[in-house]
């Protein structure tokens, strides 16, 4: 067995394993949320399901690669391909490495906000904000979109959300969110920016000058736009950007221009995409549509990728904004995504390409176990901020965890929790993990945990109790399930049930089974043989509606030690 400092990339250098880890032999997961299903010519929306915000996507010849936001998660910005726009295999991520970013020790919804990748002459760019960071706005790049990515090139100005543009004369420009020139008119009052952008030196360069003023409409004073894109079609350069902030009332609009620099005229049938004027009591809704890149195939056709959510009750969703895909028509030279008044339609025609022969299921049901038997991790694979030291390690055996004396809950305490995440893809999903036996040692919890952030979670676990709690009557291993939905209570999160085991001399199986808002936990000694621990439990404190934030629930083993 090796300990791998970061298990996340093959570059890492290795360390020994120690006494008092926890042997994890697998992860299984099922998930299935019903709905149509995809003909042989069909797909299927989300194309990317779960915690897979702000796509930004390009093509490369026959190529398509996307990146999206991780907030306060490590590795940060996955780095998807795909070759039909409809399956992608997530092949790296653009933040791997503990000292490319320094995350600080700020809350989990905070870190890498919207990035935005390009390509041009053999060097793929991500541009991207770090909130709350050491440096702020920053640009990576690559020759491999896999990587290795460089380290970050801070970018001196103000704002989110940079995205650069090339265009056909060989400039570069940088286009971005930031507050207007002058006073602020109004709460969420912002404005999109353009700079030339000196690749050679990397950074901006010359004046800037803002191109839109609050929105397409600043009379009715439209809030946070944001997520700029530059394109070029038809002699026209077209700015895109969203509006209404990200929750129901997000839109996607559109300008054009015949200069880069602007003027920019608004399109008068605004919005291209939005979900906000259909009946909130829809069945099966798709809601807080926006953030949309566009994308141009080779036969000339349009597509669009931008996030959405999937509530399933009121605004309630666990998943978080997720990454879907439409196709884009032209109106009187025009984009539009979808007309006002439609919703966006959950399965439909596949883009005219040559499909992928051994797709990565990615959307629709799906299942698979993850036994942790490789040197490193899959790269879908995250830690809450990145690790300062090694407390993981893969190998034949399975996986090993550290226990951390800073539980999920410990967000401002320097320290780190022994949690390894997974995003949930699914509103009805179960979630499985299997100790090895003998785990863990007293005093010690170790577990699943289901994760929105350090204040709403779930941790499910087998506790070994210190020879201090038999006067409690506490005595030997137990199943124990834990709580923490508010920020508070306490940090550990606060106790909802113990079942003594009668023995830790066989493997335990800890079990999560989400139906929306109904969360049921469940254990196993001997295989199959599922017995309670809790069953109709809130799983709504798991959504961004009741938690806050701008994270999706993850998932995975956990390991505590007070």
């Amino acid at each position: 067995m090796k300990r791998f400092a970061l298990a996340l990339v093959a570059c890492i250098a290795t360390l020994p394993a120690w006494a008092g880890d926890v042997l994890f032999t697998e992860v299984r997961y099922t998930g299935d949320d019903g709905g149509p299903a995809a003909g042989p010519a069909q797909y299927r929306n989300p194309v990317i399901a779960g915690f897979y915000p702000d796509p930004s996507a390009i093509r490369v010849g026959d190529d398509f690669y996307l990146v999206t936001s991780t907030f306060g998660y490590f590795p940060g910005l996955p780095i998807f391909h795909s070759r039909d726009m409809v399956s992608w295999r997530q092949i790296g991520n653009a933040i791997d490495r503990p000292g490319q970013i320094g995350y600080g020790d700020d809350e989990l919804t905070r870190g890498l906000f919207a990035a935005t990748i390009s390509h041009h002459d053999g060097t793929f760019y991500i541009a991207n904000t770090c909130f709350y960071c050491d440096g702020g706005n920053f640009i990576v790049t690559a020759t491999d979109p896999a990587g290795p990515w460089s380290d970050p090139v801070w970018l001196e100005f103000e704002g989110i959300d940079p995205s650069l543009f090339f265009d056909d004369d060989g400039t570069v420009w940088l286009v971005n969110n930031d507050v207007p020139e002058g006073k602020l008119r109004y709460d969420g009052h912002r404005a999109i920016w353009l700079q030339r952008f000196d690749v050679s030196a990397k950074k901006p360069v010359g004046p800037r000058k803002m191109l839109v003023d609050g929105g397409v409409d600043p009379a009715s004073e439209p809030e946070h736009v944001e997520g700029p894109h530059l394109f070029k079609r038809g002699g026209f350069y077209y700015l895109t950007a969203a509006e209404g902030g990200t929750g129901e009332q997000h839109a996607q609009m559109i300008w054009r221009s015949r200069q880069v620099t602007g003027p920019y005229e608004p399109w008068s049938g605004n919005p291209v995409l939005t979900q906000r004027d259909l009946d909130a009591s829809r069945a099966d809704p798709v809601t807080s549509t926006g953030h949309a890149q566009f994308v141009e195939l080779k036969d000339g056709s349009w597509w669009a990728v931008f996030l959405a959510t999937r509530p399933y009750r009121g605004n309630q969703y666990n998943l978080g904004r997720e990454t879907f895909l439409l196709p884009v028509t032209w109106h009187d030279g025009w984009p539009v995504i979808l007309p006002h008044g439609e919703p966006v339609p959950m399965v439909l025609e596949r883009p005219a390409l040559p499909r992928d022969p051994q797709p990565v299921p990615t959307s629709g049901p799906f299942e698979w176990t993850e036994r942790f038997t490789a040197d490193t991790l899959p790269p879908q694979w995250m830690t809450l901020h990145p690790p300062g030291r090694a407390w993981f390690a893969t190998g034949s055996d399975g996986l090993r965890l550290t226990p951390s004396s800073t539980p999920l809950g410990g967000h401002g305490s320097g320290g780190q929790p022994a949690y390894l995440a997974h995003r949930l893809q699914h509103h009805r999903a179960t979630l499985t993990v299997t100790l090895a036996p003998n785990q863990p040692a007293p005093g010690e919890l170790a577990g699943l945990a289901l994760v929105q952030s350090e204040s709403h979670h779930y941790v499910v676990g087998v506790e070994r109790s210190e020879d201090r709690n038999e006067a409690q009557g506490e005595r030997g291993a137990a199943v124990a399930l834990y709580r923490r939905a508010g920020r508070d209570e306490p940090v550990t999160g606060t106790r909802q049930a113990r079942i003594d085991l009668p023995s830790s001399e066989q493997p335990v199986s800890l079990r999560f089974q989400l139906d929306g808002p109904r969360l049921d936990v469940f254990y196993a000694v001997e295989p199959g043989q599922w017995k309670p621990v809790a069953t109709g439990l809130d799983a709504s404190l798991l959504s961004t509606d009741v938690a806050g934030g701008f994270t999706g629930a993850t998932f995975g083993p956990y390991a505590f030690r007070p």
